[in-house]
C-alpha cells in the first residue's frame, strides 16, 4: 500500500507561511491547510491562501484549505504584578471590578458565566491547571475557594464544565473573520466553542454553501448533542485540548474513539487534533508516545491527524510532516490495520440505492485478487464520500467536474481528485477513468478497478451503477 490514505492537517504560521515552506510542506506529504484565525492578520491569510492554491497547481493536485474561527475566549483580566501564585485552601474572587488584580481577587468581564454559575461549581484557570469551587455569587461577583493552586497571570483562559453558556459560538470578530474567509474562497470553515445543534444552524444560515463546516468538539456540552450535531455538520474536529480540559483526562482517549466512531457511522469526516506530536516544537524526533497516538488514530480511521503549533511555530515543520506521513504509511502497512477499520466499520442503515452501491464495494474488494483502487463519478463528491466510508484500504480516485468539490475531497480519507471537462459531455465513461488513473499512476495496465458512478451522470445523488474494469 503505497498511498497516504489517512490524510495531514497542518497549521500555517510564522513558521511557515511562505510560499517556500507551503510548497515544502505539501512535498512532504500536507493535504489541508489550517488558517488560523486566533493569529495572524488578513493580509498574512491572503497571502497564504494564494501560496497554497499557487503549489497545488504546480503539483497538479488539490489541497484543502480550512479557516479556523476563534470563538468566545473567556479570560481573567489584568493582575498589578502581570501574576499572582494562589495557594490551596485560599479565597479567591472573581468580579466586574475595573481594577487591577491582586492575591485575593481579579476582573471577570463575562456576565454570561455569572447568570450560570452555581454554589459547589468548579471553575478552571489556565488550561485547567487551576481550580476554583464557587462558595457564593451574585450577579457581578464569585467568591470560589482554591482547590488546586498555581501561578496566574494576565488573561488566562477561564472555563467552564457541564453548563451550557448563554452565548453565541460566533462573536463580532469570527463573523467579521468569516466573512473574509468566504470570499477568499477557503472550502471548510472549522467552529469553535459548539455547545448545542443550534450554534451549527446558525453558521450555516450564513455560510450556506460557500465552504463545507467542521465542528470542534472541545465542550462536554456538545458531547450530549452529539448525534444531532454530527446530523448538522460536514465533518467533526476531536479537537482534544480543550475538551481535556473539561473533561477528566483518562476519559479522552474513549471520547475519541467514539466520536470518530460516530463520524464514520454516518460517512462524515473526521479529524484527530491536538498535541499529535508536541514536543517536536523544539525537538527533531517525537517522543515514542506521540508516535503511538498518531498511530492509534490512523488504526481507529480517522480521515485526517492535525499538527498544530507543531507546523505553526514549530523548529522542525517539515520534519514534523514527514514524521506523521511515516506514522501513517507504516500503520497502514500492519496486516492488521484493514482487520481493525473492518472491525469497527457499521452497517449502514441508509436503505438508498446510493448506499447499496458503495456498500457492496467491500464485497467486491474482498472477492477480487488485488483490486488497486476505486474511481468515482461524483458532481457534489457525496459518491466519493460513500466511498471513503466504507474504508476499503484502497485509495479513491475522484472524478467532478467542480474545482470547488475537488478541493474539499482532499480533506476525505483516501480521496484524490481531478477535475475533467469530458464529464460535461458524457453519460458513462470508464475508458476515460481508465486513463486518468494510468496518466496519474494510481493504476497500471493489468490492474483491477471498482468504477462507481450515477446515470444519467450530473445528477446529485443519484449514485446507482458499479462496474469493475481491467486496466488495458
Amino acid at each position: 500500500m503505497h498511498t497516504q490514505l489517512t490524510k495531514i492537517v497542518a497549521t500555517i504560521g510564522p513558521a511557515t507561511n511562505s510560499l517556500e515552506m507551503i510548497r515544502a510542506l505539501a512535498n512532504a506529504g500536507v493535504n489541508v491547510f489550517r488558517l488560523n484565525f486566533s493569529h495572524g492578520d488578513y493580509k498574512t491569510h491572503q497571502d497564504t491562501y494564494n501560496y497554497i492554491r499557487s503549489v497545488a497547481k504546480e503539483n497538479n493536485t488539490h489541497y484543502s484549505i480550512l479557516a479556523d474561527m476563534q470563538g468566545p475566549k473567556l479570560r481573567v483580566a489584568d493582575f498589578k504584578d502581570g501574576k499572582v501564585s494562589l495557594k490551596v485552601g485560599q479565597s479567591f474572587t472573581l468580579d466586574m471590578k475595573d481594577e487591577l488584580g491582586d492575591e485575593k481577587r481579579v476582573s471577570l468581564f463575562h456576565p454570561e458565566i455569572y447568570r450560570v454559575v452555581k454554589k459547589g461549581m468548579i471553575l478552571l484557570l489556565n488550561d485547567g491547571l487551576i481550580r476554583l469551587k464557587v462558595k457564593s455569587f451574585g450577579k457581578d461577583y464569585i467568591n470560589t475557594t482554591v482547590v488546586v493552586g498555581g501561578e496566574l497571570s494576565n488573561h488566562k483562559g477561564v472555563n467552564v464544565p457541564d453548563v451550557v453558556l448563554p452565548i453565541s459560538a460566533l462573536t463580532e470578530k469570527d463573523k467579521n473573520d468569516l466573512n473574509f474567509a468566504l470570499k477568499l474562497g477557503v472550502d471548510w470553515i472549522c467552529l469553535s466553542f459548539v455547545q448545542k445543534p443550534e450554534d451549527v444552524e446558525q453558521a450555516r444560515s450564513i455560510i450556506k454553501d460557500k465552504a463545507k463546516i467542521i465542528v470542534k468538539i472541545e465542550k462536554p456540552t456538545a458531547l450530549n448533542h452529539l448525534d444531532k450535531i454530527i446530523d448538522l455538520t460536514d465533518a467533526v474536529m476531536v479537537a482534544r485540548g480543550d475538551l481535556g480540559v473539561e473533561c477528566p483526562l483518562e476519559t479522552v482517549p474513549s471520547l475519541q474513539r467514539n466520536i470518530v466512531l460516530a463520524c464514520r457511522e454516518t460517512g462524515k469526516p473526521v479529524i484527530v487534533a491536538t498535541q499529535m506530536l508536541e514536543s517536536m516544537i523544539k525537538s527533531p524526533t517525537p517522543t515514542r508516545a506521540e508516535v503511538s497516538d498518531v498511530a492509534t488514530a490512523v488504526y481507529e480511521g480517522a480521515d485526517c491527524v492535525m499538527l498544530s503549533a507543531e507546523t505553526a511555530v514549530g523548529a522542525h515543520p517539515i520534519e514534523a510532516v514527514e514524521m506523521m506521513h511515516k506514522i501513517i504509511m507504516s500503520t497502514q502497512q500492519d496486516d492488521a490495520y484493514q482487520a481493525y477499520l473492518d472491525a469497527s466499520s457499521q452497517i449502514s442503515n441508509d436503505k438508498t440505492i446510493s448506499s447499496a452501491i458503495t456498500s457492496s464495494m467491500r464485497q467486491m474488494v474482498k472477492s477480487l485478487e488485488h483490486p488497486d483502487c476505486v474511481i468515482t463519478f461524483s458532481v457534489s463528491g457525496k459518491t466519493a464520500l460513500r466511498a471513503a466510508k466504507e474504508r476499503l484500504g484502497i485509495p479513491i480516485l475522484n472524478l467532478t467536474i467542480s474545482e470547488k468539490v475537488a478541493n474539499q475531497m482532499a480533506l476525505v480519507w483516501g480521496v484524490r481528485s481531478i477535475v475533467t471537462e469530458s464529464l460535461k459531455e458524457l453519460i458513462w465513461a470508464p475508458s476515460l477513468a481508465l486513463k486518468l488513473a494510468k496518466e496519474i499512476k494510481m493504476a497500471k495496465i493489468g490492474d483491477e478497478v471498482i468504477i462507481s458512478a450515477g446515470i444519467p451522470f450530473g445528477t446529485k445523488g443519484s449514485t446507482n451503477i458499479i462496474h469493475i474494469a481491467k486496466v488495458e
